[in-house]
């Protein structure tokens, strides 16, 4: 069903991992990593995360609340430089900014990460990634490290991430992952794949930057399940919307979807990758897809959730409902 449902979205390749109670199911690769070359997507084939990268920096900053490093619902005007970006926000304007709350002295890190800092802090959804990017600036500052350095020690080392990297503009991917790195495509009206170009190069920020693999999220998937990277009590706090009509919590959507409990993320590069993380908390079950290029997508705007929409998350929805005590 999902190689299907693959190749009607328009997919070259696909990483797939499930994760069931707590073990990793199954993890595996359907279609190509390179066209041209005719090299397949396995389990270890990586992608660029996009925006699946923010559950990653959420963990982060959890794990330096744990620590007693950093305060999340501190004003963010505290903080080294937030002026300067909180200016530059305002001349930029346009979609993100026009509202964005960063001269209002109760706007806090929590809000950005919870996606509720556009028009008065706390009070309604707007996704704003680039407000969450830059939070990667006060996190390093009282982490003492850059940021790419905190993920590496807070995730990618105790999750066992042994194909994962962090990349920026001064970070390039190292040799062996580049190598392997599943290539970039669009597809022609003709249904041809045409290599795309390359996501351009980003700063150190939070809201991108990570380049994984199927089986190194279902390790991560894992980790996160039993406390090896925070705390039940910060998971759940990642994972509780932030209030009222606002399906996100920290670094995650999280909603009641079909009448089941769901945190998930998505990732976009237009043209280019996208990607799924799905975890059903009630059926404590987790799906993992990550393709070379944006079929994963579906329709949604940037004040609402939307999960229902997407026929890769029905399907493992479906699935759950018949399949799990067989399959374990």
């Amino acid at each position: 069903q999902l190689d299907s449902l693959r190749i009607e979205s328009g997919i070259p390749g696909l990483g797939v991992a499930i994760v069931y109670r707590g073990e990793i199911l199954d993890a595996y690769g359907l279609g190509l990593a390179d066209v041209e070359a005719g090299r397949p997507v396995t389990a270890e084939t990586p992608f660029n995360l996009a925006s699946v990268t923010k559950p990653l920096s959420a963990v982060v900053a959890m794990r330096l609340t744990e620590l007693g490093v950093l305060d999340l619902d501190a004003p963010l005007s505290g903080y080294d430089r937030f002026a300067d970006f909180c200016a530059a926000a305002r001349e930029r304007g346009g979609l993100f900014f026009d509202d964005w709350a960063c001269d209002d002295p109760s706007l806090t890190m929590r809000h950005v990460l919870s996606m509720a800092s556009n028009g008065t802090p706390g009070t309604r959804f707007f996704y704003n990634p680039v407000a969450f990017s830059w939070m990667s600036r006060p996190i390093a500052e009282v982490g003492g490290a850059p940021f790419s350095d905190l993920v590496a020690a807070h995730v990618f080392g105790p999750a066992g991430m042994v194909r994962s990297a962090r990349i920026h503009r001064e970070l390039p991917l190292g040799a062996e992952l580049a190598r392997d790195l599943a290539q970039p495509y669009q597809r022609t009206e003709g249904g041809s794949y045409v290599r795309s170009e390359p996501p351009p190069p980003q700063g150190d920020g939070a809201a991108g930057g990570v380049i994984s693999t199927a089986k190194d999220l279902a390790l991560f998937d894992s980790a996160l399940d039993v406390n090896k990277l925070v705390s039940q009590a910060s998971r759940e706090e990642m994972w509780s919307p932030f209030g009222p009509g606002i399906p996100y919590g920290i670094g995650w959507f999280s909603a009641e979807v079909l009448g089941e409990r769901a945190v998930w993320h998505t990732g976009l590069w237009d043209g280019a990758y996208s990607a799924l993380y799905l975890k059903v908390l009630t059926q404590d079950a987790t799906l993992i897809l990550l393709a070379n290029s944006d079929g994963l997508k579906w329709p949604t705007e940037l004040d609402e959730a939307g999960l229902e929409r997407s026929p890769f998350a029905r399907a493992f929805f479906e699935w759950l409902e018949s399949a799990p005590e067989s399959a374990a």
